[in-house]
């Protein structure tokens, strides 16, 4: 994004600087030179070895036959019982509920006839008997499986699989570094990405390209392109004096606020990338107004303004289910893992409280690391007065135009789940919709393709391309699930295995990996892991709702880096910002907001306990 004449701080002009490419160059080849650990070599074989190994041992147990030897239905079911046991799920209540769309999503080849059949059967085992075998092969697929006991065909795959997963921690190492030194432009992290992930052998010529292009990374796309229409009709203007004219002290410290105070509780209702989106114009404007009226620059306000509008879009999401996908899934897996139901308004009870300690501590960490030269943006808002006057008390055409084409697109993206799916029979997802409310732009006049093309910064779809495979890379290799163990293996000796202690290592773990993956993978990785550990430690108590909902919470501490949020990735394309701004303010609020979900947790959930539970 970039306004008429404006030239932007970027560093895509920089080459690259060899002298700290060799840091995350060096780190990684030291790295996938040294002997694969044990602890690597025992994610590889789980990850490749334990559907084969888990699916004999259903099928031996439950029908006395080799899995060659079953017949389709006992297939399916074997095979339904092993991805069950993936997400920690052995209850025979959750099992009985999957359907024809739940094996779709998990690659099991299915009919409702084979359904039918595996109903009856489930039914016939006793609900005990049925979990105690889940959890079996459970405990066969994380601690049962070893190298030494495999099939000596199946040794070479295991080992590669291991491999697989040390190059995946080796991306994370070299892609946190890159960002940390930017040693090279950051859209180029992306396609290195690819590379190494290809040079590994990880992923193929045939599907590399595919993998980089998700819904979220449409949305970006899309996102960028609807805020390029703002700018060009004048929306953006308007907006601003809609939110500040009336402000009698427009100091940046005030402005911030409200930014803020609008922001975070929308995030719970409504898209934090579109909100992202919306916004990014308007701290553009601001920005510009006050250097044009200052006659001077200052980056420091721009930098303020950007990560302003970054840390607001990642505070509320996490605190309703309507906030984000990644809040459902913990839903999910309460239920799925422990028959825990929990409603809309139960997590609204919970979580919204939260925000009133979010919102103040982001303000001020904020306000303490940047400090701008221009204060009082009282001649932004004279200059964006005057620009609204010029363009006449009546909204234009073209503006109407516009606020109604993302009025449309916002409707959309709230119903897509529900109502525009069964209008249509098409879940086309908020990328999609992004990308036609684009088209729309140009249909309409509002814009043509040449503002798209030199006022989207393509870098940033790219990067956040990046973040996507990387995530990906982590999920299927078990890299993701290594670093999660490993974390968990070193806070047992801290007494962080139980209570309180078992709560703060599982955001820990979630906080940590939510920095280089997208929130929603991050919790399908990390959820299982945490909820198991509730289950094991504290059964039947209030641990396992709380350790759910924390989860969640934990999974929106994304201030780091560029690449762990949409939000982060959308207000990077302002050129106003350097991957480090993130680190300024994201490390202490990664602190700040981590004690105080411990002390929601600690005082305020325990003090209002789970409705049928006891408390742990």
């Amino acid at each position: 994004m970039k306004r008429e004449g404006e030239k932007r701080a970027t560093g895509y002009d920089k080459y690259v600087n060899w002298r700290l490419f060799v840091i995350p160059l060096g780190a990684l080849i030291i790295l996938l030179m040294i002997p694969t650990p044990k602890s690597m070599i025992d994610v590889g074989v789980e990850y490749s070895m334990g559907p084969k190994y888990v699916q004999r041992f259903f099928a031996e147990r439950l029908f006395g036959k080799r899995t060659e030897e079953l017949s389709q239905w006992q297939v399916q079911m074997v095979q339904m019982m092993e991805k069950s046991i993936e997400s920690s799920s052995f209850k025979q209540t959750s099992f009985l509920k999957r359907g024809q769309k739940w094996c779709s999503q998990n690659g099991i080849p299915s009919s409702e006839e084979r359904l039918k059949q595996i109903r009856v059967f489930t039914r016939d085992i006793p609900a005990g008997e049925f979990q105690r075998i889940m959890y079996e092969g459970y405990q066969l697929r994380s601690q049962g499986l070893s190298l030494e006991g495999l099939e000596e065909n199946d040794k070479a795959q295991a080992l590669k699989a291991a491999q697989h997963v040390k190059v995946a921690v080796g991306i994370v190492l070299f892609v946190v570094l890159c960002f940390v030194t930017e040693a090279i432009p950051l859209p180029m992290v992306a396609f290195c990405i690819g590379i190494i992930a290809i040079m590994s052998g990880i992923v193929t010529r045939e599907n590399i390209a595919s993998l980089y292009w998700s819904d979220a990374t449409w949305f970006i796309m899309g996102s960028l392109m609807f805020a390029t229409a703002f700018v060009k009709t004048g929306v953006d203007k308007r907006i601003v004096m809609m939110m500040f004219g009336k402000l009698k002290n427009p100091d940046i410290k005030w402005v911030t606020l409200i930014i803020i105070l609008v922001i975070s509780p929308l995030t719970m209702f409504m898209s934090d990338h579109a909100l992202a989106a919306m916004f990014l114009p308007i701290g553009i404007l601001l920005y510009s107004m006050s250097a044009m009226g200052d006659g001077t620059e200052d980056p420091e306000l721009a930098k303020m303004l950007m990560i302003t509008i970054a840390m607001a879009c990642n505070l509320g999401g996490s605190l309703a289910p309507s906030g984000a996908a990644r809040n459902i899934i913990m839903m999910g897996y309460a239920e799925d893992m422990f028959g825990i139901s929990m409603g809309f308004g139960e997590w609204l009870l919970y979580c919204v409280p939260f925000l009133f300690f979010l919102v103040p501590v982001t303000w001020i960490v904020i306000n303490l690391r940047f400090r701008p030269r221009i204060r009082n943006l009282g001649n932004a808002m004279d200059t964006v007065k005057g620009e609204v006057e010029k363009l006449g008390k009546a909204w234009t055409r073209k503006q109407k135009i516009a606020v109604i084409i993302f009025g449309i697109m916002l409707f959309c993206w709230i119903t897509e789940k529900n109502l525009i799916l069964k209008l249509t029979g098409i879940r086309f997802g908020i990328g999609v919709i992004a990308v036609m409310g684009a088209i729309a732009y140009i249909f309409a006049g509002i814009v043509n393709w040449r503002d798209y093309q030199t006022k989207v910064d393509w870098g940033v779809v790219w990067l956040y391309a990046g973040a996507i495979i990387f995530g990906r890379v982590l999920v299927e290799t078990g890299g993701a699930y290594w670093i999660a163990r490993s974390i968990v293996q070193l806070t047992e000796p801290l007494g962080l295995a139980k209570g309180i202690g078992l709560l703060i290592s599982g955001n820990a773990i979630t906080a940590m990996l939510t920095q280089v993956m997208a929130d929603g993978p991050t919790c399908a990785a990390v959820g299982p892991v945490t909820l198991s550990m509730a289950g094991i430690v504290h059964p039947g108590t209030s641990m396992i709702p709380f350790m759910s909902m924390s989860t969640a919470i934990a999974s929106s501490f994304a201030y780091c880096l560029v690449i762990g949020t949409p939000p982060n990735a959308i207000v990077y394309a302002s050129g106003y910002l350097e991957s480090k701004d993130y680190l300024r303010v994201g490390v202490i609020l990664w602190f700040t907001n981590m004690a105080g979900l411990i002390l929601l947790t600690s005082m305020y959930w325990r003090l209002l306990g789970w409705s049928g539970l006891p408390s742990y």
